[in-house]
């Protein structure tokens, strides 16, 4: 469905004379804005007097270091740099979506496939990692002779599990904001309030479903056992 571009994306085209899909340019500047933001405010960082910046940043790395160690194990903190990244980019490209005038990048389909995507080939590249040629043996099932039938149904297990990453980000950040837009444009600016809070709620429940899922694959993947 045809949508009007972010009011970023026309400035950036008329200054340009270009036209660049509306996902690519919200999201890249999502991107710089945050690298921007995240180095600035851990230029001055403290351990006597933190500001409220860095005790935010450090509740939510905390709370993501938590979640690592309940569903990874004691090693779950060294896969940080990746779930911290899908964090930021995806809770921010959801909650974009709640300004008016901006359209989430985890609205549209090609974001959340390439971010699921990235996940797919990154458990993969830990489980190998960490067994070797050995994590074919996950695809085996429990007794050898049980291969034959367990390798169809684990190779297509995984290859559903990107798909299915992408499209339900892509599904409910896309099916909240068309809600959302709709009774802002139908009702008066106080009734889409309570919507707008309920868009809050499902960017933070959706960042936390994708990177839970995440995490569990890892697990999976690196388990011994």
């Amino acid at each position: 469905m045809h949508h009007q571009d972010s009011v970023l994306t026309q400035i950036f085209n008329d200054l340009t004379h270009m036209h660049a899909p509306d996902y690519f340019v919200i999201l890249t500047f999502i991107m710089i804005a945050t690298l921007l933001v995240f180095w600035l405010a851990t230029r001055r960082l403290s351990e006597e007097k933190p500001g409220w910046f860095q005790q935010i940043l450090e509740l939510a790395l905390e709370t993501v270091g938590k979640f690592l160690d309940d569903v990874i194990g004691h090693d779950g903190r060294k896969y940080m740099p990746l779930i911290g990244t899908f964090t930021i980019l995806i809770l921010c490209s959801n909650l974009i979506g709640s300004i008016p005038g901006f359209m989430p990048p985890t609205g549209n389909l090609i974001v959340t496939l390439s971010l699921a995507i990235l996940s797919f080939l990154a458990y993969n590249f830990y489980g190998f990692k960490v067994h070797g040629a050995a994590y074919l043996k996950h695809f085996a099932g429990p007794v050898w002779w049980l291969a034959v039938l367990f390798v169809p149904i684990e190779i297509v297990s995984n290859l559903a599990r990107p798909m299915s990453l992408g499209v339900r980000l892509f599904g409910n950040i896309s099916g909240d904001h068309a809600v959302g837009g709709v009774f802002l444009n139908l009702c008066p600016p106080i009734v889409p309030i309570p919507l707008m809070l309920l868009g809050l709620f499902v960017a933070f429940v959706q960042t936390l479903v994708f990177i839970l899922l995440s995490m569990i694959y890892i697990a999976m993947a690196v388990e011994h056992h």
